[in-house]
């Protein structure tokens, strides 16, 4: 571990906050999601009962923050950049907006075809093998996902009769840098595959107390030692579209789960 994030102390107060750059959106729905595909989130978007509520700030052009209906229930919903630091800046800045609970789905690259193979792919425990987590976490080899927003999203893809599996994956900053003696690595400790923002999240959701969970799906494969695209069509849009409906039932489900803890714990005083 470098210097620089053995001396991080993430109990010392931040310079800038989310809330001093952000402004809190009066009824800003608590369940939020957030995927990386463009053409899924217009698809969305282009739907009658959907609205723009906020924007995103970014020198490269703002990203729209959208407001939908599921279920009866309001949803809000946004595209996301791809990378630890700034998947991890919008988390904290929808946060400060008003969303209460967030799930993240894209695809990674599938470092176990024989576990993986035609299921989606559900973290509880993520490699850090990138930045932004050790700013909101004490340094360590892996962080883990809170098991009980894991067991909601397991339940929701049981019922809906969704192929998954539960597993670690690993977390980079250097997508160009993914070698095949450090996948052959990751693979033997038992990671699934491979991302670029699961450590990054975990990190954000632990230190500010946001139940947050991901669910990956295999884009391409580094499993035989070489790289390989696993073609366009195998997530196209129509199962995309599957994967955001799963996503906004998981994000009110998150929410219904944290309003009942609050309630104990008041019932409790």
């Amino acid at each position: 571990m470098s210097t620089v994030f053995q001396k991080t102390r993430v109990s010392e107060a931040a310079l800038l906050n989310p809330s001093d750059s952000t402004k809190k959106i009066n009824d800003f729905p608590e369940a939020c999601v957030s995927a990386f595909s463009g053409e899924l989130i217009r698809k969305f978007a282009s739907r009658p009962d959907t609205e723009i509520i906020a924007k995103l700030p970014s020198t490269g052009g703002s990203v729209p923050v959208f407001k939908t209906v599921y279920l009866g229930r309001e949803v809000a919903f946004y595209l996301s950049r791809v990378g630890g630091p700034a998947c991890a800046a919008a988390f904290e800045e929808v946060t400060a907006m008003g969303a209460r609970c967030l799930v993240l789905f894209g695809s990674c690259g599938i470092l176990n075809e024989e576990k993986t193979r035609g299921r989606l792919i559900i973290p509880d425990c993520a490699v850090r093998d990138e930045g932004t987590s050790y700013h909101y976490a004490e340094p360590s080899d892996e962080i883990e996902a809170d098991p009980e927003s894991v067991r909601i999203l397991q339940k929701i893809m049981d019922n809906h009769n969704i192929p998954h599996i539960i597993g670690k994956t690993w977390t980079t900053d250097a997508l160009y840098r993914e070698t095949a003696p450090a996948a052959a690595e990751r693979r033997k400790e038992g990671c699934l595959c491979v991302e670029m923002e699961c450590a990054s999240m975990l990190a954000v959701s632990r230190f500010r107390r946001i139940p947050f969970v991901q669910f990956l799906y295999g884009s391409d494969s580094l499993d035989s030692g070489s790289w390989k695209a696993k073609g366009p069509d195998r997530h196209g849009l129509p199962l995309q579209e599957l994967y955001m409906h799963l996503a906004f039932e998981c994000a009110l489900a998150l929410c219904d789960a944290d309003s009942r803890k609050d309630a104990a714990k008041n019932d409790g005083r």
